[in-house]
């Protein structure tokens, strides 16, 4: 099996490139939302950032997420502690969700997969971009955050054209290429891989 990641800054629509895969069978790992459920369910992880950030990090027993993203967000040393603690837990609940799969391949959908070093356990990466205009309409359209906030959490980020020149394809998500052509065009790519992989496997 082929494991395969995607990727890309705030905005780019990945969650939604990762959909259309979805609804072609290729299941999907999604990781910040595994994230979000370990940070509420693990207690051990949930001791570690309260010792990291303080009791304000949780508000009734679940993480207080807005004060939570005030302070990492304005702080890269902080926003580094924070991805120390959560990120093993994350790669370890997809690797292990990757060896229940049967598929050809199979997707963790991921912001930071270069960040966290996760990038060694995957065979192909696929990249999502978009203009930062329409990046930064999408996420105030989501959500109640000011221009100001999504470009300070952008700058957290890894650069984009970076992110881009490292993975294996781009989907262009711009509301001008077409998306469908782009994800089967890729999914095609890798189908062929992983049939080379398993014939090198029967030839060996």
């Amino acid at each position: 099996m082929i494991r395969v990641g995607i990727t890309g800054g705030m905005g780019t629509g990945k969650s939604t490139v990762a959909a259309v895969f979805a609804a072609m069978g290729i299941p999907v790992f999604d990781a910040d939302s595994t994230a979000r459920r370990i940070m509420n369910s693990d207690p051990v992880l949930q001791q570690q950032i309260i010792a990291a950030f303080g009791v304000d990090a949780y508000a009734g027993g679940q993480l207080n997420r807005s004060w939570m993203a005030e302070r990492v967000f304005q702080n890269e040393a902080e926003l580094a502690v924070l991805n120390q603690l959560v990120h093993p837990a994350v790669i370890a609940a997809g690797e292990k969700w990757m060896l229940q799969q049967k598929t050809p391949y199979a997707i963790k959908e991921a912001a930071i997969i270069f960040e966290s070093g996760s990038q060694r356990w995957l065979d192909f990466i696929i990249g999502v971009t978009a203009p930062l205009s329409l990046r930064i309409q999408r996420v105030m359209h989501r959500s109640h955050l000011t221009r100001d906030e999504i470009l300070k959490r952008m700058d957290q980020q890894m650069d984009d054209a970076i992110k881009m020149k490292l993975c294996d394809a781009v989907i262009i998500n711009d509301e001008q290429h077409a998306l469908i052509p782009q994800v089967l065009s890729i999914h095609n790519s890798i189908l062929k891989l992983e049939q080379s992989s398993t014939d090198s496997d029967a030839g060996s």
